[in-house]
Protein backbone atom coordinates (compact mmCIF):
# COMPACT_ATOMS: atom_id res chain seq x y z
CA UNK A 1 0.00 0.00 0.00
CA UNK A 2 2.70 2.21 0.60
CA UNK A 3 4.74 1.73 -2.57
CA UNK A 4 1.57 2.55 -4.59
CA UNK A 5 0.96 5.67 -2.75
CA UNK A 6 4.71 6.89 -3.38
CA UNK A 7 3.67 6.29 -6.76
CA UNK A 8 0.91 7.65 -6.81
CA UNK A 9 2.54 11.07 -5.61
CA UNK A 10 5.32 10.58 -8.37
CA UNK A 11 2.54 10.83 -10.78
CA UNK A 12 0.44 13.58 -9.00
CA UNK A 13 3.63 15.43 -8.79
CA UNK A 14 4.59 14.87 -12.51
CA UNK A 15 0.95 15.93 -13.56
CA UNK A 16 1.53 19.08 -11.93
CA UNK A 17 5.30 19.58 -13.56
CA UNK A 18 3.43 19.25 -16.75
CA UNK A 19 0.73 21.58 -16.10
CA UNK A 20 3.26 24.40 -14.20
CA UNK A 21 5.73 23.93 -17.57
CA UNK A 22 3.17 24.81 -19.83
CA UNK A 23 1.82 28.01 -17.82
CA UNK A 24 5.40 28.95 -17.30
CA UNK A 25 5.82 29.29 -20.82
CA UNK A 26 3.34 32.40 -20.47
CA UNK A 27 4.73 33.64 -17.04
CA UNK A 28 7.16 33.75 -14.74
CA UNK A 29 8.06 30.63 -13.25
CA UNK A 30 8.45 31.90 -10.28
CA UNK A 31 4.97 33.48 -10.33
CA UNK A 32 3.44 29.85 -11.30
CA UNK A 33 5.17 28.18 -8.12
CA UNK A 34 3.71 31.30 -5.86
CA UNK A 35 0.38 30.74 -7.71
CA UNK A 36 0.82 26.47 -6.84
CA UNK A 37 1.70 27.17 -3.30
CA UNK A 38 -1.53 29.50 -2.28
CA UNK A 39 -3.79 27.10 -4.59
CA UNK A 40 -2.17 24.30 -2.70
CA UNK A 41 -2.48 25.87 0.52
CA UNK A 42 -6.61 26.29 -0.07
CA UNK A 43 -7.17 22.97 -0.70
CA UNK A 44 -5.53 21.67 1.88
CA UNK A 45 -7.12 24.33 4.48
CA UNK A 46 -10.38 22.73 3.48
CA UNK A 47 -9.46 19.02 3.83
CA UNK A 48 -7.37 19.14 6.72
CA UNK A 49 -9.88 19.56 8.94
CA UNK A 50 -12.58 17.70 7.19
CA UNK A 51 -10.13 14.39 6.99
CA UNK A 52 -8.50 14.76 10.85
CA UNK A 53 -11.21 17.14 13.33
CA UNK A 54 -8.55 16.88 15.96
CA UNK A 55 -6.08 19.79 16.13
CA UNK A 56 -2.45 18.42 15.96
CA UNK A 57 0.19 17.78 18.05
CA UNK A 58 2.57 20.62 18.10
CA UNK A 59 5.57 18.82 16.85
CA UNK A 60 3.89 17.25 14.26
CA UNK A 61 3.02 21.30 12.81
CA UNK A 62 6.57 22.11 13.31
CA UNK A 63 7.76 18.74 11.15
CA UNK A 64 5.12 20.46 8.46
CA UNK A 65 6.49 23.86 8.30
CA UNK A 66 10.14 22.65 8.18
CA UNK A 67 9.44 20.70 5.12
CA UNK A 68 7.95 23.84 3.87
CA UNK A 69 10.70 25.64 4.24
CA UNK A 70 12.35 22.85 2.48
CA UNK A 71 10.16 23.34 -0.84
CA UNK A 72 10.91 27.50 -0.88
CA UNK A 73 14.91 26.64 -0.08
CA UNK A 74 14.76 24.17 -3.35
CA UNK A 75 12.34 26.23 -5.62
CA UNK A 76 14.60 30.08 -4.87
CA UNK A 77 17.64 28.09 -5.86
CA UNK A 78 16.48 26.09 -8.73
CA UNK A 79 15.15 29.24 -10.13
CA UNK A 80 18.17 30.89 -9.35
CA UNK A 81 20.44 28.58 -11.40
CA UNK A 82 17.72 28.37 -14.05
CA UNK A 83 18.14 31.83 -14.29
CA UNK A 84 21.63 31.36 -15.22
CA UNK A 85 20.89 29.19 -17.97
CA UNK A 86 21.61 26.19 -16.59
CA UNK A 87 18.80 24.24 -16.43
CA UNK A 88 20.82 20.77 -17.62
CA UNK A 89 22.67 20.93 -14.86
CA UNK A 90 20.57 22.14 -12.43
CA UNK A 91 17.50 19.98 -12.57
CA UNK A 92 19.05 16.92 -12.72
CA UNK A 93 21.59 18.06 -9.66
CA UNK A 94 18.70 18.94 -7.50
CA UNK A 95 16.46 15.31 -8.79
CA UNK A 96 19.59 13.12 -7.22
CA UNK A 97 20.27 15.07 -4.63
CA UNK A 98 16.87 15.14 -3.29
CA UNK A 99 17.20 11.15 -3.25
CA UNK A 100 20.15 10.61 -2.45
CA UNK A 101 20.31 12.79 0.88
CA UNK A 102 17.50 11.03 2.10
CA UNK A 103 18.94 7.50 0.88
CA UNK A 104 21.65 8.43 2.96
CA UNK A 105 20.01 9.56 6.25
CA UNK A 106 17.73 6.40 6.31
CA UNK A 107 20.52 4.00 5.94
CA UNK A 108 22.78 5.55 8.71
CA UNK A 109 20.77 8.10 11.17
CA UNK A 110 17.19 6.24 11.08
CA UNK A 111 18.89 2.97 10.23
CA UNK A 112 16.63 1.63 7.93
CA UNK A 113 17.83 -2.06 6.04
CA UNK A 114 15.43 -2.42 3.58
CA UNK A 115 15.42 -5.90 1.11
CA UNK A 116 18.74 -6.04 -1.30
CA UNK A 117 16.08 -6.08 -4.03
CA UNK A 118 15.25 -2.05 -2.72
CA UNK A 119 18.73 -0.76 -2.90
CA UNK A 120 19.11 -2.26 -6.32
CA UNK A 121 16.34 -0.23 -7.54
CA UNK A 122 17.65 2.97 -5.48
CA UNK A 123 21.56 2.50 -7.15
CA UNK A 124 19.52 2.48 -10.57
CA UNK A 125 17.20 5.18 -9.37
CA UNK A 126 19.62 7.72 -8.98
CA UNK A 127 21.59 7.41 -12.42
CA UNK A 128 18.07 7.33 -13.95
CA UNK A 129 16.71 10.84 -12.40
CA UNK A 130 19.74 12.20 -13.78
CA UNK A 131 19.28 10.87 -17.18
CA UNK A 132 16.04 11.57 -17.78
CA UNK A 133 16.46 15.29 -15.87
CA UNK A 134 19.21 16.36 -17.84
CA UNK A 135 18.04 18.70 -21.17
CA UNK A 136 19.28 17.85 -24.21
CA UNK A 137 22.51 19.45 -25.01
CA UNK A 138 24.48 19.26 -22.09
CA UNK A 139 25.50 22.13 -20.09
CA UNK A 140 28.14 23.20 -22.86
CA UNK A 141 25.66 24.59 -25.23
CA UNK A 142 23.86 26.68 -22.46
CA UNK A 143 25.83 28.75 -20.38
CA UNK A 144 26.14 27.24 -17.75
CA UNK A 145 28.05 29.23 -14.68
CA UNK A 146 30.44 27.35 -12.00
CA UNK A 147 27.52 28.55 -9.39
CA UNK A 148 25.23 26.19 -11.43
CA UNK A 149 26.51 22.68 -9.42
CA UNK A 150 26.16 24.55 -6.06
CA UNK A 151 22.63 25.63 -6.93
CA UNK A 152 21.18 22.21 -7.93
CA UNK A 153 23.17 21.00 -4.98
CA UNK A 154 21.36 23.58 -2.18
CA UNK A 155 17.93 23.09 -4.14
CA UNK A 156 18.35 19.53 -3.52
CA UNK A 157 19.41 20.01 0.23
CA UNK A 158 15.78 22.04 0.05
CA UNK A 159 13.53 18.34 -1.28
CA UNK A 160 15.83 16.36 1.20
CA UNK A 161 14.63 18.71 3.84
CA UNK A 162 10.89 18.83 2.57
CA UNK A 163 10.83 14.78 2.63
CA UNK A 164 12.90 14.23 5.55
CA UNK A 165 10.95 16.59 7.67
CA UNK A 166 7.38 15.63 6.73
CA UNK A 167 7.97 11.63 7.12
CA UNK A 168 8.95 12.28 10.80
CA UNK A 169 5.54 13.82 11.62
CA UNK A 170 2.84 11.13 13.25
CA UNK A 171 0.32 9.24 11.38
CA UNK A 172 -2.27 10.85 13.45
CA UNK A 173 -1.70 14.26 12.27
CA UNK A 174 -3.30 13.25 9.10
CA UNK A 175 -2.47 16.36 6.39
CA UNK A 176 -2.27 19.49 9.00
CA UNK A 177 1.78 18.96 7.98
CA UNK A 178 1.25 19.31 4.80
CA UNK A 179 -1.07 22.46 5.69
CA UNK A 180 1.64 23.59 7.85
CA UNK A 181 4.43 22.85 5.26
CA UNK A 182 1.91 25.01 2.49
CA UNK A 183 1.75 27.92 4.70
CA UNK A 184 5.80 28.35 4.81
CA UNK A 185 6.44 27.11 1.74
CA UNK A 186 4.03 30.32 0.40
CA UNK A 187 5.92 32.62 2.45
CA UNK A 188 9.21 31.72 1.32
CA UNK A 189 8.58 31.36 -2.36
CA UNK A 190 6.51 34.79 -1.89
CA UNK A 191 9.19 36.47 -1.02
CA UNK A 192 10.77 35.80 -4.43
CA UNK A 193 8.23 36.07 -5.87
CA UNK A 194 7.90 39.94 -4.49
CA UNK A 195 11.11 40.88 -5.41
CA UNK A 196 11.65 39.02 -9.04
CA UNK A 197 7.72 40.90 -9.59
CA UNK A 198 10.20 44.45 -9.51
CA UNK A 199 11.95 43.38 -12.02
CA UNK A 200 9.22 41.57 -14.22
CA UNK A 201 7.59 45.42 -14.21
CA UNK A 202 10.20 47.50 -14.37
CA UNK A 203 11.18 44.97 -18.02
CA UNK A 204 7.51 45.55 -18.76
CA UNK A 205 6.40 41.65 -18.81
CA UNK A 206 2.82 40.81 -19.87
CA UNK A 207 0.95 39.99 -16.88
CA UNK A 208 -0.88 36.14 -16.67
CA UNK A 209 -5.00 35.97 -17.46
CA UNK A 210 -7.20 34.41 -14.89
CA UNK A 211 -6.83 31.00 -16.87
CA UNK A 212 -3.13 30.78 -16.58
CA UNK A 213 -3.92 32.06 -12.79
CA UNK A 214 -5.87 29.09 -12.53
CA UNK A 215 -3.98 26.14 -14.16
CA UNK A 216 -0.95 27.37 -11.63
CA UNK A 217 -3.47 27.22 -8.74
CA UNK A 218 -4.62 23.60 -10.09
CA UNK A 219 -0.70 22.58 -10.50
CA UNK A 220 -0.57 23.40 -6.81
CA UNK A 221 -3.54 20.93 -5.56
CA UNK A 222 -2.08 18.43 -7.39
CA UNK A 223 1.72 18.81 -5.58
CA UNK A 224 -0.40 19.24 -2.35
CA UNK A 225 -1.95 15.65 -3.30
CA UNK A 226 1.31 14.12 -3.92
CA UNK A 227 2.99 15.13 -0.40
CA UNK A 228 -0.26 14.54 1.46
CA UNK A 229 0.29 10.76 -0.60
CA UNK A 230 4.22 11.09 0.45
CA UNK A 231 3.31 11.05 3.60
CA UNK A 232 1.14 8.40 4.27
CA UNK A 233 3.41 6.43 2.15
CA UNK A 234 6.19 6.95 4.63
CA UNK A 235 4.49 6.02 7.60
CA UNK A 236 4.30 2.58 6.76
CA UNK A 237 7.23 2.18 4.33
CA UNK A 238 10.67 3.12 5.00
CA UNK A 239 11.42 6.51 4.40
CA UNK A 240 14.11 5.05 1.49
CA UNK A 241 11.44 3.40 -0.40
CA UNK A 242 8.93 6.40 -0.16
CA UNK A 243 11.16 8.89 -0.94
CA UNK A 244 12.66 6.89 -4.40
CA UNK A 245 9.60 6.29 -5.63
CA UNK A 246 7.74 9.81 -5.00
CA UNK A 247 11.02 11.45 -6.73
CA UNK A 248 10.48 9.13 -9.88
CA UNK A 249 7.87 12.11 -10.78
CA UNK A 250 10.29 13.25 -13.73
CA UNK A 251 9.28 10.29 -15.76
CA UNK A 252 5.50 11.48 -16.33
CA UNK A 253 6.59 14.74 -18.09
CA UNK A 254 8.99 13.17 -20.41
CA UNK A 255 6.28 10.83 -21.35
CA UNK A 256 3.69 13.10 -21.49
CA UNK A 257 6.15 15.67 -23.47
CA UNK A 258 6.28 12.41 -26.12
CA UNK A 259 2.69 11.34 -26.23
CA UNK A 260 0.69 14.45 -25.83
CA UNK A 261 2.88 17.46 -26.77
CA UNK A 262 5.25 15.53 -30.01
CA UNK A 263 8.48 15.64 -28.19
CA UNK A 264 11.62 14.14 -29.03
CA UNK A 265 13.52 12.63 -26.02
CA UNK A 266 17.61 12.05 -26.06
CA UNK A 267 18.73 8.71 -25.86
CA UNK A 268 20.08 9.04 -22.56
CA UNK A 269 16.62 9.92 -21.49
CA UNK A 270 14.94 7.02 -23.47
CA UNK A 271 17.73 5.05 -21.04
CA UNK A 272 17.03 6.71 -18.10
CA UNK A 273 12.84 6.10 -18.68
CA UNK A 274 13.85 2.52 -18.87
CA UNK A 275 16.05 1.98 -15.80
CA UNK A 276 14.02 4.10 -13.88
CA UNK A 277 10.99 1.52 -14.39
CA UNK A 278 13.17 -1.23 -13.56
CA UNK A 279 14.17 0.23 -10.96
CA UNK A 280 10.53 1.47 -9.65
CA UNK A 281 9.49 -2.13 -10.14
CA UNK A 282 12.50 -3.91 -7.98
CA UNK A 283 11.37 -1.57 -5.22
CA UNK A 284 7.98 -1.96 -4.83
CA UNK A 285 7.80 -5.56 -5.25
CA UNK A 286 10.42 -6.12 -2.83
Amino acid sequence: MGAALALASALSYGLSDVIGGVVARRMRAVHVAFLGQLGGLLAVAVAAPLLTPAPPAVPDVLWGGLSGLGTGLAMAFLFRGMGRGAMSVVVPVSAVGGVALPVLVGATVLGERPAWPTWVGVGLALPALWLVSRAPGGPAGNGATPGAAADGLVSGGGIAIQYLALARAGPASGLWPVLAGRVAALVAVGVLACTLMRAATAQGERRAGAPEAAAAGGAGVLAAVALGAYLVAAQSEFVTVAVVLSSLYPLVPAVVGVAVLGERLSRGQVLGLVVALAAAVLIALS
